[in-house]
């Protein structure tokens, strides 16, 4: 009786520590969680090196958009402030010269303007009051002058001008617009014949903007920034403030073919006489970064014109006399951003590398580099006389900040957003590996476990296809394509680097260019096939690919030219017919480059691996998404998609969203683009 007694005993402890560790699980990750994660960015630090001010985003479901505020880290008191609270949003935080004040940009009022505060009495004052918005901005090094970016027509000889056509034009009774080239619309605008320009504007001895405007970028006809991505990386003030430097690609016939972008100084004393820096180079040039001495300027070029993923390398111009050297010739990498060192002997540089975001730093005389972070994805990085401060993300992680010394030693964390919802999630563990693809060499991926991970089970997969081509899917946190919500739902996530991808060197990106449909193909079969050997937990019966933008053509090439492997396939944005894609794109240098040539000159190159000519072997279940204002790859392919899988009789969905371009942004419509997907493979994925 006391044995039997015991056992019952134990039995009922057991029980009760098996209901305790369940309960005590931590929850997987949701796309409830991902949309509602703080996003910080923009890490600035003060010029005396003392504080550090940063942005963060909070997502505002009621009002369906993302809201902005700025924030402040004192490193002496090692203590975090909200400068900014109002409903608004305000973002884009620069410091003045004394360390005090903080101007930035604010949707409080009169659209977007330029505010200011101070950081040990936060009160914001309004600074300018034009009649256009305000896009972007920079303060000069006398903090005496702003230079910023507002949409304009070039015939306008004053902000009301442009204003009241706007008013004109959105009041008209007859509707047609005529146009007589292209650009007619450009990523998910029709366009209107205003341009983005600079302009500059004495501040008043408070702090606020003078009535005057004068115009900076004018004489050169094109965007400055570059729509529709361009930022105030693209432009800068000479160090004694009587110059701005900046990016442009002329803005004629030939822009939908052209990547020619060029550097220009204008003096803003003489702005009617802008001098090309880089007329020689017919590729890209952008993001100029002036030292602090004034007598260098560095920037990224590309070599070959037309192709918008050739390799951004780092050059160096001698102001002076001209000369120009590339830093980065003999380094095979492409970078994304580049700064001057405090005392201008070296630049700091990120880019993608072997499926991580990295940070350099690259001595200027004797071109020696030092990789000092190569783990996770590197965002912003701002520099001080004795410290750095940089974003980072990864996998398990959405983006926080980090200070280290100059050489990236000593690193440590200094902001903790979303600590709390994060301590309450199971994340799935992930690592990388490598695998002979086509032409038998190396091909990176990623495998993130589901959560809560069991390894006596097998698991279904999600099979990701990265878009781009010429991308990655890396160490990173991402918004809109993030594994960890599949792995939440007890998936496995793989995504291949397949050929095109960046980060790996040039030749490998270079090697998808005419070969769409083969090599990306056959890493994407060997790097499956390597998983499910590498991985038993994976059950490769019972598996789904989902991709975007190349990834959806990869998905509509996937379901004509490997239909038996996946049980169903999802395709955003997806190119269907190669030759209405040519026809009907905005950017044609990219279709051009990519196909060899036009369709008309080239038809045999944009019809071999045209998903439209396997419409026959489709018999895979497949869920089409589509955004209207997607002109990168229009609303017509995903419908043709549709068509075609409903006419087969094959099991479809389509996904439509009147008021999203070549991505899902507005929060309510990423949650149920979300739900629809997770619905999607729950059908067809048995756990």
């Amino acid at each position: 009786m006391k044995r039997i007694l015991s056992t019952i005993i134990l039995m009922s402890g057991l029980l009760l520590n098996l209901s305790q560790a369940k309960d005590n699980q931590l929850k997987p990750f949701t796309a409830d969680d991902l949309i509602n994660m703080e996003r910080v960015s923009s890490p600035l630090l003060s010029p005396d090196g003392s504080k550090l001010v940063y942005v963060v985003r909070k997502t505002d479901l009621e009002a369906n958009k993302g809201r902005t505020d700025i924030w402040l880290y004192d490193f002496s008191s090692k203590k975090t402030s909200q400068i900014t609270k109002d409903p608004a949003s305000d973002h884009s935080p620069k410091w003045t010269n004394d360390s005090q004040t903080i101007y930035f940009i604010s949707s409080r009022k009169d659209g977007s303007q330029i505010w200011k505060t101070s950081v040990s009495n936060p009160n914001p004052i309004q600074v300018t009051k034009f009649d256009l918005s305000v896009n972007t901005f920079k303060l000069s090094p006398h903090n005496d002058k702003i230079v910023f970016s507002t949409h304009v027509f070039r015939d306008c000889k004053n902000f009301k001008c442009t204003k009241d056509k706007l008013e004109q034009e959105e009041n008209k009774v007859a509707s047609g617009v005529v146009y007589d080239k292209l650009f007619v619309r450009h990523w998910d605008t029709w366009l209107n014949g205003a341009q983005s320009q600079l302009f500059v504007v004495d501040l008043k001895e408070n702090g606020t903007a003078r009535k005057n405007v004068n115009p900076v970028s004018k004489a050169v006809n094109g965007n400055v920034p570059s729509n529709p991505f361009g930022g105030d990386e693209e432009y800068n003030f000479s160090p004694n403030g009587n110059a701005i430097y900046f990016s442009a690609r002329i803005q004629d016939a030939k822009e939908p073919i052209s990547t020619n972008f060029d550097i220009y100084r204008v003096y803003l004393n003489n702005a009617d006489k802008p001098a090309n820096l880089t007329e020689d180079n017919k590729a890209w040039d952008t993001q100029p970064v002036i030292s602090h001495n004034g007598e260098m300027i560095a920037y990224l070029a590309m070599e070959r014109p037309g192709f918008e993923a050739d390799r951004l390398q780092v050059v160096l111009k001698n102001i002076r006399n001209g000369r120009t050297k590339y830093l980065t010739k003999n380094w095979d990498r492409s970078f994304s951003s580049l700064q001057f060192s405090k005392d201008d002997s070296a630049l700091y540089l990120t880019g993608n590398h072997l499926g991580t975001k990295a940070l350099w730093k690259l001595d200027i005389r004797s071109g020696k580099y030092t990789l000092i972070n190569n783990d996770g994805y590197i965002g912003s990085v701002t520099l001080a006389a004795d410290k750095m401060v940089y974003g980072k993300d990864n996998l398990k992680s959405p983006t926080q900040l980090f200070v280290s010394d100059l050489d990236g030693n000593n690193p440590h964390q200094i902001t903790s957003n979303n600590s709390d919802k994060l301590k309450q999630i199971a994340f799935g563990d992930y690592e990388q590996f490598k695998f002979k693809g086509w032409n038998d060499e190396t091909v990176h991926g990623y495998v993130v476990k589901p959560a809560n991970f069991d390894a006596s089970k097998k698991y279904p997969l999600a099979f990701l296809i990265h878009g781009g081509p010429q991308g990655s899917f890396g160490d990173h946190f991402h918004y809109r394509w993030n594994p960890q919500t599949y792995t939440g739902q007890g998936y496995v996530a793989i995504m291949i680097d397949f050929h095109g991808s960046t980060g790996y060197g040039q030749d490998f990106t270079d090697s998808i260019s005419q070969n769409w449909g083969s090599r990306p193909l056959e890493d994407l079969q060997k790097g499956l096939a390597y998983a499910l050997e590498k991985y038993p937990f994976i059950d490769g019966n019972n598996a789904c690919a989902l991709g975007a933008s190349y990834g959806g053509y990869m998905v509509n090439w996937i379901a004509g030219n490997w239909p038996d492997q996946f049980k169903c396939l999802v395709n955003h944005d997806g190119v269907f017919d190669n030759r209405m894609m040519y026809y009907a794109t905005e950017e044609l240098w990219f279709v051009e480059w990519e196909n060899g040539g036009t369709y008309f000159d080239k038809p045999e190159n944009h019809e071999k691996y045209n998903p439209v000519n396997y419409v026959e072997n489709w018999k895979t279940p497949m869920l089409v998404v589509q955004g209207e204002l997607d002109y990168r790859i229009p609303v017509t392919q995903s419908l043709a998609t549709f068509t075609a899988l409903q006419r087969k009789g094959i099991k479809s969905k389509l996904l439509y969203f009147p008021d999203e371009n070549h991505w899902v942004l507005k929060p309510n419509n990423s949650l149920q683009w979300h739900n629809q997907v997770n619905d999607w493979l729950r059908q067809f994925l048995q756990n």
